[in-house]
Order: C-alpha cells, then sequence, then structure tokens
C-alpha cells in the first residue's frame, strides 16, 4: 500500500443510477483485496461506504465516499458516488478528479437517467468508460437486452463485452472472458468469437505495427493484446463491458483484475486544464493537487480532500494555496476507507488524500509545494432546481440557520442560500427534495436549529406598453428654506438588452444640470415598486422633458422626490402589466413517461420547445413559470418513479395571464394592508 509507484495508481470513480449496487461492489473489493476483515452490508449498516446515520436510514448513498485497497499490484483509490439525483453534484465532482468511470448497470433494470448523466460527466471530462453489469443472479436479468441498450447508446463498435455471464437469474454460476477463457459452452461459442474478433481488430487497429502483424495472420502475445486493449481503452475506442453479480460475488475477481490492467495510470491522462494553459502529469515534478471536496469530520474537524495531479506531498510539511495566496501547514496526509483513516508519509500522482485543519484552503482551490505554480481550473457544478424560503421556528435563531447552512454550503457548492431583497425571504436552493430535506435533517442535528420551508415568492415584474406622461409639482414651506422641484417625464416601452434608460430632453436651463442626476436617481428608486404589485419595474425608457426650478428653494432632495411622484404617475397612464419569471427546463426521463411529463407540464402552462434522445433517454425542451416550477421535482420524482431529472435556467420575463395577475395584485394588497 505504501509507496505505490504512480505506475500502479488506479483512480477511478463507480457511478451510475441508484440501487444498481455500486455500495455492495465497493464493499466487496474491499474484501476480496484485503483491506477489511468483514464484508460489509448495507441491509445491516455495516457497509464501509454507506457508513453516516442518514444513509442507514435511507439504506442508500447520499455521500461520495472514498476507498482504496491493493490489488495485484496495482493500488486502487476508487470512490462509490450516489446515483440519486439529488446527489449528483457529488457525483460530478468525483468523475472531474478520475482517470477513468465504472459505469454500474443493473442487468433486470437496464440503462437509466443516473447512467446516462454519468456517462456525459466522464465524457465532459474526456476520461476512459467501462459498464460493469451488475445484479445478473436477479430474476429479471437480461444480459443481451442490457448489452443491446448499451451498444445502441453508446457505440456498438466500442462498447464489447471482456467477459459474458454463464446463465442468469437462479442459473447464473460464472464468468467466462472473452479473450482468455478456451472452453466455451456450444451455446456461446458464437457469441464469444463475435466479441473476441471485435476485440482483436480494434486492438490491432492501436498500433501499425501490431496491425501488420494481425494482418498477416500471426498470433499475437498476451503482452501485445493487454498493451492494445490498454491503449484502445485509453483512447475511447473500446468501452470495455463486464458482468456479474456483487451480491453473488461472481465476475468481481476477472473485474478489477481488468481493472488493473486495462484502467489508465494517472500519469497517461491529458494534461491537467489550468486556469492559465496546461498542467502536465509528472511523477518526478513538485507537488501540485486539487481540493474537489470537504468534510466535517466530528472528531477531527474539517478535512479537505486532494486528488495529487504531479509530484509528491509530504507529511509534516508547508504548502501553497495558489488561489489565495496563502501559506497552510499539513500535518497528516490521511488515506480514506469511509471513516477509517490511515496515516501516510507522502502522496503522488493519482491519490487522493485528506489534509485535516486547513486554515484558508476551500473547494476548488490547487495545493502546491511552490508559489509560484498555475491554478488547476475550477470545476463547475449543477445549478439548484429546487427552492425554498426558509423561516426560523425559533425566533433569534436566523443569524445561526444562516452561519449553519453556510457551512454547509462549503462541503456541497450544490447547496445556494441567500436573501432575496425583493421578496425579503431567505432562500434555499438544492438538487431536489431529498437534497433540501438532508440540510435541514443536518441544521437539525449537528447545529441544533429547525426551520420551517415555505413556497417561495415569486420575483415578478412590472413593466408599460404605451407611453405615459406627468408633471409633479412638489412645494413645501416650513419656515426658512423651502423645498420645490417640477418635473415633466416621459415613460416610454423599452426594447432591448438594458433593462431602463434615462435621458434628458430639458432645454432653456429649466432644470439645472446639476439637478438632472437627482431627477434619474429619484426615478431609479421609484422603480423599485411599481403600482400594480409593489414589483420592480424593468424594460422603461424615463425622459425628463422639462421643468420648473427655484433660485432658491429647489435642491436635489427635491427633485428626487418629485421625480418620483412625477414616474408613478406616469406609470399609471403607460397600461403597466405584470411580468413573470420564465424557466428553461431540460428534463430527461425514460421514453415510456412521455404521455405523463407532457400532460404535466400542460397542466403547468409550460410549453414544449423540442424534444429529442440522449444516450437512451427522452429529452424534453421546455419553458414554465416559475410560479409553477416550486412543486415540479416531487412531481417528476412522483410521475417518473424517480427515474427522471431535470435541469433549469432563467429564460425571460413574459406577461402574466391576466386572471392570474389579479391574484397577483390581491395578494399583494393584502399583504400591505397588513403591514
Amino acid at each position: 500500500m505504501k509507496n505505490s509507484k504512480p505506475e500502479q495508481i488506479r483512480n477511478f470513480v463507480l457511478a451510475g443510477h441508484f440501487g444498481c449496487g455500486k455500495t455492495t461492489l465497493s464493499d466487496l473489493m474491499l474484501y476480496k483485496s484485503g483491506q477489511v476483515n468483514r464484508l460489509g452490508k448495507v441491509e445491516q449498516k455495516t457497509s464501509v461506504s454507506d457508513f453516516r446515520p442518514e444513509e442507514h436510514e435511507k439504506q442508500s448513498s447520499i455521500y461520495s465516499a472514498f476507498m482504496n485497497c491493493s490489488w495485484d499490484g496495482n493500488h486502487f483509490f476508487f470512490v462509490d458516488t450516489p446515483g440519486y439525483p439529488d446527489f449528483f453534484g457529488e457525483t460530478k465532482s468525483a468523475i472531474s478528479q478520475a482517470d477513468a468511470v465504472l459505469l454500474v448497470v443493473d442487468a433486470s433494470a437496464g440503462l437509466d437517467v443516473g447512467t446516462a448523466r454519468a456517462w456525459k460527466a466522464a465524457a465532459e471530462s474526456n476520461i476512459p468508460r467501462a459498464f460493469f453489469i451488475n445484479c445478473m443472479d436477479r430474476e429479471q436479468a437480461d444480459f443481451p437486452g442490457v448489452l443491446q441498450s448499451i451498444q445502441e447508446n453508446y457505440g456498438a463498435t466500442s462498447c464489447i463485452p471482456v467477459t459474458v455471464p454463464v446463465g442468469g437469474g437462479d442459473s447464473f454460476s460464472s464468468v467466462l472472458h472473452v479473450l482468455r477463457d478456451t472452453e466455451i459452452p456450444d451455446d456461446q461459442s458464437e457469441a464469444v468469437a463475435k466479441y473476441k474478433e471485435a476485440l482483436m481488430d480494434t486492438i490491432a487497429e492501436s498500433d501499425e505495427e501490431l496491425m501488420n502483424k494481425y494482418l498477416e495472420g500471426e498470433e499475437l502475445t498476451e503482452a501485445e493484446i493487454s498493451k492494445g486493449l490498454h491503449e484502445a481503452i485509453i483512447n475511447a475506442d473500446i468501452v470495455p463491458v463486464f458482468v456479474g453479480s456483487a451480491a453473488e460475488d461472481i465476475g468481481i475477481e476477472q473485474l478489477m483484475n481488468g481493472i488493473g490492467n486495462l484502467f489508465p495510470s494517472p500519469l497517461m491522462g491529458a494534461a491537467v486544464k489550468a486556469e492559465e494553459g496546461e498542467i502536465a502529469r509528472e511523477a518526478e515534478d513538485d507537488g501540485k493537487g486539487f481540493v474537489f471536496k470537504t468534510i466535517s469530520d466530528p472528531f477531527i474537524g474539517q478535512l479537505t480532500l486532494m486528488r495529487v495531479y504531479s509530484g509528491v506531498f509530504k507529511s509534516d510539511s508547508e504548502v501553497h494555496n495558489v488561489n489565495k495566496h496563502a501559506k497552510e501547514r499539513v500535518g497528516s496526509l490521511l488515506h480514506l476507507n469511509g471513516k477509517e483513516q490511515v496515516q501516510t508519509e507522502t502522496a503522488g500522482p493519482g491519490e487522493i488524500v485528506a489534509v485535516a485543519k486547513l486554515k484558508h484552503t476551500g473547494i476548488n482551490d490547487t495545493l502546491a509545494v511552490k508559489s509560484d505554480a498555475k491554478a488547476i481550473a475550477p470545476m463547475e457544478f449543477p445549478q439548484p432546481t429546487l427552492s425554498y424560503a426558509v423561516y426560523a421556528v425559533n425566533s433569534g435563531e436566523e443569524e445561526k440557520i444562516g452561519a449553519g447552512i453556510g457551512r454547509l454550503a462549503d462541503e456541497d457548492p450544490t447547496i445556494k442560500f441567500e436573501r432575496n431583497k425583493e421578496t425579503q425571504e431567505s432562500i434555499l436552493s438544492g438538487m431536489g427534495d431529498q437534497h433540501i430535506q438532508n440540510v435541514v435533517q443536518r441544521l437539525r442535528e449537528s447545529f441544533k436549529v429547525e426551520v420551517d420551508l415555505r413556497t417561495p415568492k415569486v420575483p415578478y415584474r412590472e413593466t408599460i406598453t404605451a407611453t405615459g406622461t406627468a408633471v409633479y409639482r412638489h412645494k413645501k414651506q416650513s419656515g426658512g428654506h423651502g423645498q420645490f422641484a417640477e418635473v415633466h417625464l416621459r415613460l416610454e416601452p423599452l426594447v432591448s438588452e438594458e433593462n431602463f434608460e434615462f435621458a434628458n430632453e430639458v432645454v432653456g436651463g429649466n432644470i439645472p444640470k446639476n439637478f438632472i442626476p437627482a431627477v434619474e436617481k429619484g426615478v431609479v428608486e421609484a422603480m423599485e415598486k411599481g403600482p400594480l404589485a409593489g414589483c420592480r419595474v424593468i424594460n422603461i425608457k424615463a425622459v425628463v422633458f422639462d421643468g420648473k426650478h427655484h433660485p432658491v428653494d429647489s435642491s436635489e432632495m427635491a427633485f428626487k422626490i418629485a421625480s418620483r411622484y412625477a414616474f408613478r404617475e406616469a406609470m399609471r397612464g403607460a397600461k403597466p402589466q405584470l411580468l413573470e419569471p420564465i424557466m428553461s427546463l431540460r428534463i430527461m426521463f425514460p421514453e415510456e413517461y412521455m404521455g405523463d411529463i407532457s400532460g404535466d407540464l400542460n397542466s403547468r402552462r409550460g410549453r414544449i420547445q423540442g424534444m429529442s434522445r440522449e444516450e437512451g433517454m427522452q429529452v424534453v425542451n421546455a419553458e414554465v413559470p416559475l410560479a409553477e416550477v416550486f412543486s415540479y421535482p416531487s412531481q417528476l420524482r412522483s410521475i417518473t418513479q424517480g427515474r427522471g431529472t431535470f435541469e433549469m435556467s432563467f429564460e425571460r420575463y413574459e406577461q402574466v395571464p391576466s386572471n392570474i395577475a389579479r391574484q397577483v395584485q390581491e395578494q399583494a394588497a393584502k399583504e400591505q394592508e397588513e403591514e
């Protein structure tokens, strides 16, 4: 385990849809390698990977778990990632720092949204992929059907079995290695021969010398086959497909051998993208690593997880945070197996290590032995899809709630928390109901605060559809100097990328130039609350075209007050309208739910903009008002039985239907009366 050479390191991620057996596979690999002396079980709450209380409660992964073990001369650093869509941020960050991804697929359920999203994340990171068709012992296991689906969606010529099952369901007993096993049952000989030919063709194409030898009919040696297969996988010419059952420990040894023999070492990948240029992957270089996750450990405090890309880091040393231009003291370097931590003296390329109690370092920071190292390009996280307004159950705990959520957001950047100045609500956003409820549970258990979640208020906007003018004279006498200003204001609809324009058409000095900025400031302040529902006004051009002043009583304050009132009067005559935010949704789900998805979108005033297929999933692009989206995550989960997911972004503001606008105005008037 200690002092493994970079060539012996295999850094990979287990990814896929929830329920496909990733955690069972992780526990089994640790047990078979001798890393643990007892096989962990999810259902018995003894899993090395799912060790947190909330994971015990849900019987599924919520967080990425980091493991390592030695196998056949190699050392594996691997991550068991959650398959539930709400926690995809964990999966994406782990994939972005891996050298390969093993996509685990349930042999009875087949491809699902979790598979598609993990494949896409791996493709974006440009790293090799492999499939493991798990659960072949299940009654509905269908290896030919799942393999066909994989090949149809990810490439018939590239996705080739390396192992194949003998039997299925209750009769599943073993696996055959396509290239190594010679005793093949008659009923499988034709299929195995086809897979072997496809593998050999691609292996030969990986090297000109091998190609010539292959075409001349010469037998390739085992070393040549292994080398060619290795090259083909690294270049993504082959996506190897393994098969087995983690629950029954069938085919796992062949899988682990395949990982060791075929997955790339950390020195083989492309150069690492930096904020400027690239960083080479070199063993004999100054240490450079990237922080991709932090964990709050109940005993140690904050643990910072780093992927090493080049050189060597040493315990009890000083390093530099390149992003923050700060020095950090590294005490112990820790290898993780779930909650277990083992100290290591050094960490080299490909290794994932944890460092305790760093003062300045967070996610997306680069640590380096030398201060002049380049900063590695930051990760991009998926945007939240669900928001709630957060209220303290006990008064006076608002700051405590904000601090607690801030701590959680430091660990998980897909958690967003902000104060909406328009609606005066604190908004918590996450990837779905399960994600948000997990935040609430952690606030309760770790920070001892209770929160009440409510549907957020919609930040509506107001605008005008016609030209409106108004004249307002502000005159006040209260002894001594008085206040005087008269503003003639015209409002015009504005259709441009800018929400507001201001123009001065005053001639003859009726309003001195030094008071014009005060007029504009008064208009801008008045735009914060429109006449319909007290919402911010957008898309207008305000023109001051005349006015009057007094040589003694006029002031900036007087003109600001006059322009505010002139604006309000002009708005009323300019046919004001209420606008609502329209969101763009990209929904991914199995095709059999298309009818239900379409019907639900129609009921939400949604408009389907287009449909396509992506990696075996139906994809619908739609536009839906924000007011109708707040309940969509839970409804989508209900419709698709947890097999659907979506991404969301703001598109534009659009006129609110008259019946809904009337309701919004009535509610706004009621709230104003209560205040």
